[in-house]
């Protein structure tokens, strides 16, 4: 049973980790990755699609994008959504290629971004904290209706709150490898 418990945390912890190494990958640090548009959407044939699904989307050189569709009447559609998305970027199109360049971002951008970051890292922390409270809610009713002694309901604690630290580690460690990125020039 505490194992059973202990699993279900981790698997939850491990989804949150990678939920947010999505939101970090999403934004942008001044470089070029096939990432940005991942939430960029376009009408295709009634429904809306990721640009990636319809395009191939490949990285020219470090600060520029290049999206190729794969039919050549959806390049205009692919190049209003990328104008309206909320990445303010401007795309340039060459015939049937869209290309892409990532305006260098300025210092006070990069600070209000780091700002960002921080925030989505504390709110995944929350999220790890919420889990491993629910994982002890589970514990001690588990010893509330005596089906575990209180040595095994102290042993669970203690390997939930390894697990919780262990995760608070890699989310302050992506933190600071999404900050130094950001930073730099």
């Amino acid at each position: 049973m505490i194992n059973d418990i202990k699993k279900d945390a981790e698997s939850r912890m491990k989804k949150t980790l990678t939920a947010l190494e999505n939101e970090f990958a999403r934004i942008r640090t001044g470089r070029a990755h096939p990432s940005l548009l991942g939430h960029v959407t376009v009408e295709y044939y009634g429904s809306e699609v990721p640009v990636s699904q319809i395009a191939n989307v490949t990285i020219e050189d470090s600060r520029t994008l290049a999206v190729t569709p794969w039919e050549k009447d959806k390049v205009k559609l692919i190049e209003k959504a990328i104008m309206n998305s909320d990445l303010g970027l401007n795309p340039l199109t060459a015939g049937t290629v869209i290309r892409i360049p990532m305006p260098p971002l300025t210092e006070e951008r990069r600070r209000d971004l780091v700002k960002v970051v921080r925030q989505e890292a504390e709110n995944s922390r929350v999220a790890i904290r919420n889990i491993r409270r629910d994982a002890n809610n589970d514990l001690k009713a588990l010893l509330k209706e005596k089906e575990i002694s209180e040595d095994e309901d102290r042993r669970g604690h203690d390997e939930i709150q390894t697990l919780t630290d262990n995760y608070i580690k890699k989310i302050d460690e992506q933190l600071t490898v999404k900050e130094k990125e950001l930073m730099e020039v």
